[in-house]
């Protein structure tokens, strides 16, 4: 199984870039890089390092590291570089590579913590490129964590602010119901949607009425200019995401260890972002489940879940004991993992007692393994070892047929999306070679 994983994420490389997927995904998107990275680190860090730095040319002159970097060559996926326009909107913007206008949650300094950590087991010299490689990307996360400090925490709650249900990862997920609810119809530009050509089910990706609402807020988004302070006043759709904000604080404890590594001054900065996110994470836990809500900033509304994010507080840390034991309650019992019509007892994205739950549409209702993966990490992280292990056991028994789908459906485990995915293929591969 490792050995076809590897395989898949040599098979959608493109030169020091590996991709998502052949033909669904043919560019670089950045959180997928962060956990593509995370792996290949198992294997090759000298490819895991070239994965990272690829994604980093894309990197705004304001910070922000952008939810695609676009592979010129590659034109078969919609919406391409000319929908955003960033460069032509944003002097921040690079004019090469193109890119999208928004951002995904920032795995990246965990990354490159593993990229480094690996590197220390393949002996000395490989040590010491690694750090020399680290102190050059360094400032580059330094300054994509102060955009995301500066430009997107929403100061009373403390929340990371997105703009796009994109910036979460969860596309469609029930989580953002609401607040596309306020995104209201414009005329928009005659387009032609390539996704469904990679699918033998529309009902696996996102609606047409959903795709419109999604490039409305691109048009909001060219309007402003991508000026982000323009944009917490105007855009349609403002959510405080507490898991952004909870993988915000996971990432800011990663830096700041490498920035002990590299002997910065940034250290007790970095540790302050952390801890200011944490705190923001738990005050939106809910008092009895535990379950962590998101906020929507336009209305000053807590945003209904019953979504994978409710793990959120998990996933950040620091929590009391009692806290810690509701959540894995939660997570383990019969509305999550623990439910009897589940495939595998693994999380899916909607909790399968939801009224939002559709086991075959894309972000509610599918397992994801590389939500597994993240969920199981941060239960390592907190001690639950026991949960993590039986976790990592159903997922590599999810992919034995080495498909590595995208998705899958969590009631039957048919493989949905994208096959060959590199980040399911990513989840294969570290937990193997660990």
């Amino acid at each position: 199984m490792a050995a076809r994983a590897a395989l898949v994420l040599g098979h959608n490389s493109d030169g020091p870039t590996v991709k998502a997927a052949r033909g669904l995904y043919p560019h670089q998107w950045s959180w997928d890089t962060a956990f593509i990275s995370i792996a290949l680190a198992r294997i090759d860090t000298v490819s895991a390092r070239a994965n990272l730095d690829a994604l980093l040319r894309g990197q705004w002159r304001n910070g922000m590291v952008p939810h695609i970097v676009f592979d010129p060559g590659a034109v078969d996926y919609f919406p391409g570089p000319d929908r955003w326009a960033c460069a032509e909107r944003s002097a921040d913007a690079p004019r090469s590579p193109p890119t999208s206008g928004i951002c995904q949650p920032p795995l990246h300094a965990i990354a490159t913590s593993s990229i480094l950590e690996c590197a220390a087991l393949e002996g000395s010299a490989r040590a010491d490129e690694a750090t020399a490689w680290g102190a050059t990307v360094y400032p580059k996360l330094l300054a994509w964590h102060r955009f995301l400090r500066r430009e997107r925490i929403e100061e009373s709650s403390g929340l990371v602010r997105i703009f796009h249900g994109w910036e979460s990862g969860m596309d469609n997920s029930p989580r953002f119901d609401a607040a596309y609810g306020r995104v209201g119809a414009r005329r928009l530009a005659p387009y032609r949607r390539r996704d469904l050509a990679h699918v033998v089910d529309a009902a696996q990706r996102p609606t047409d009425r959903e795709y419109d609402k999604y490039l409305t807020l691109i048009e909001e988004f060219k309007a402003a200019g991508y000026n982000q302070s323009e944009l917490a006043r105007c855009c349609s759709f403002n959510v405080g995401d507490v898991f952004f904000t909870a993988v915000f604080a996971v990432a800011n404890d990663h830096l700041a260890r490498l920035a002990t590594i590299l002997g910065a001054a940034e250290r007790s900065e970095l540790e302050g972002y952390a801890e200011a996110a944490r705190r923001a994470v738990r005050r939106r836990m809910d008092p009895c489940s535990g379950a962590t809500l998101d906020l929507d900033l336009r209305s000053g509304e807590d945003l209904a879940s019953g979504t994978i994010a409710e793990f959120s507080a998990l996933i950040a840390g620091g929590l009391e004991v009692s806290q810690k034991s509701a959540l894995v309650k939660l997570l383990t019992g019969p509305r999550w993992a623990g439910s009897p019509r589940l495939r595998w007892p693994l999380p899916p994205s909607t909790s399968p007692c939801s009224s939002a739950f559709r086991a075959r549409s894309y972000w509610r209702g599918p397992v994801w393994p590389v939500m597994t993966w993240l969920l199981a990490s941060s239960l390592e992280r907190a001690g639950e070892v026991q949960v993590a292990a039986a976790f990592r056991d159903a997922t590599l028994s999810q992919l034995e047929d080495r498909s590595f789908a995208e998705y899958y459906e969590p009631l039957t485990g048919e493989q949905l999306g994208a096959p060959n995915h590199s980040w399911t293929a990513a989840v294969a591969l570290d937990w193997l070679c660990r």
